[in-house]
């Protein structure tokens, strides 16, 4: 194997191994570390699939792997079984990050819409929405266009939340809506009121030193260039992408 390349561990694989897709028809799948190793290789360099090395095997069939699955929901819940495997955190970080649409994953203005990709000062970026716990290990995730608030995009995250006793956001997460959903689901929110608030809210900024957890996780994020910059033009597809990465990274 090549030490320049990635390559899952026995280790690594042996988690994964158990949330992989066993509903396949005709032949038994082969070489599936081979295979996934080559699509985080892709996400790691950022270069198109036709440029894979080829010491991941065919490039349609790492493409076909990836696409099929992502339809699937398979990456996602495979996210989803890594992060849940470690039990409910107390301890929750709420916040977003923009990423640059380049013009491939980029179409008319109402497909562009329906793909989480909006016009904001940035030009044509996408939104990730992100749950973190105090480790920096990501929970869940949401993608809006570049144009909505990040107060908007807590609704459906939040949602997510569970057995949370404290939340932590930025001023803009101040709003009553965000505020009474977190405190619905019994936890408190520890979130730094706004200037032109008339009663300001209880607000620990020693508790919120930890925020910085999330930026931290972005940062790491960041480091795989196919997810800093989207080229994805479908939304399902970049989303596999985003919690792909975010198993292997924060969770094997």
């Amino acid at each position: 194997m090549d030490a320049d390349l990635f390559w899952f561990s026995d280790r690594q694989f042996a988690r994964i191994a158990p949330h992989l897709p066993t509903d396949t028809r005709g032949k038994p799948r082969v070489d599936d570390r081979r295979v996934i190793s080559g699509i985080i290789q892709i996400m790691l360099s950022g270069a198109r699939w036709k440029d894979v090395p080829s010491a991941y095997g065919p490039r349609k069939t790492l493409y076909n792997r990836f696409q099929r699955w992502a339809a699937k929901g398979a990456w996602a819940r495979l996210f989803e079984a890594l992060a849940q495997s470690g039990g409910p955190s107390a301890e929750l970080l709420i916040d977003s990050s923009a990423v640059k649409a380049r013009r491939c994953a980029c179409g008319g203005k109402k497909g562009e819409r329906h793909q989480a990709i909006g016009r904001s000062r940035g030009g044509r970026t996408t939104r990730i929405h992100a749950l973190t716990d105090a480790a920096c290990r990501p929970v869940a995730f949401v993608l809006t266009g570049g144009n909505v608030a990040d107060c908007t995009a807590a609704v459906p995250l939040l949602e997510q939340v569970s057995n949370a006793r404290l939340i932590h956001g930025d001023k803009g997460y101040d709003i009553n809506a965000v505020r009474r959903q977190i405190e619905g689901k019994g936890a408190a929110p520890n979130i730094p009121p706004r200037a032109d608030r008339v009663w300001k809210n209880c607000f620990s900024p020693v508790l919120y030193r930890t925020r910085n957890a999330i930026e931290r996780m972005f940062n790491r994020r960041k480091d795989f260039r196919r997810i800093a910059t989207r080229y994805d033009r479908n939304a399902i597809n970049f989303h596999a992408a985003i919690c792909l990465v975010a198993a292997v990274s924060y969770w094997l």
